[in-house]
């Protein structure tokens, strides 16, 4: 049923999601549980899976990350919801809880620091790392920004467009 949940819902994605729904169902979510009927999977079954997961080594012979987990039980929630209202089952998912994620410490650049960098920096990089610095863009909506989307009158920066994996798209969110 995944493949077929996910051909149903690739209309609603952007390219580099349905990139990444592909990885998780190919790389974790088959090779778990996908062999097994929907009316199958059971509440132990996914808490057994998801324990599976977080003593499963990632690319760097580390633990995978709990922000991984996560994301793997919520494409699995998504398609259990799905085919448990198509087929008339109790969802297995309800009430599980996701993985803790520790908080990540960051420390951004002073303004002082910033502005020493934007000083430093080549000529051609200048206006990309002032809208950086002081803006808080994602990085595919500053790569994907274009002067056309700059009103100075009202002094706005619009956000319309994305540049994500060289490829320009619309924005996950207007």
């Amino acid at each position: 049923f995944a493949s077929t949940w996910a051909n149903e819902k690739e209309v609603d994605w952007r390219d580099s999601y349905k990139r990444t729904i592909k990885t998780y169902i190919e790389t974790y979510i088959l090779p778990g549980v996908g062999e097994m009927p929907l009316d199958a999977i059971k509440r132990e079954t996914l808490l057994g899976f998801r324990a599976e997961l977080a003593r499963r080594k990632g690319k760097r012979t580390q633990l995978l990350s709990p922000a991984t987990i996560n994301r793997c039980m919520t494409i699995i929630k998504q398609i259990l919801t799905e085919g448990c209202l198509r087929y008339e089952l109790p969802n297995p998912t309800a009430n599980i809880k996701r993985v803790k994620t520790p908080r990540s410490h960051v420390e951004p650049f002073t303004l002082p620091e910033a502005h020493q960098i934007i000083e430093a920096v080549r000529g051609d990089f200048r206006n990309y790392l002032i809208v950086r610095f002081f803006t808080g863009l994602r990085s595919g909506e500053a790569n994907g920004l274009k002067w056309k989307f700059i009103d100075f009158e009202r002094r706005q920066i619009l956000v319309r467009e994305t540049f994500v994996d060289g490829k320009t798209e619309y924005t996950k969110t207007d």
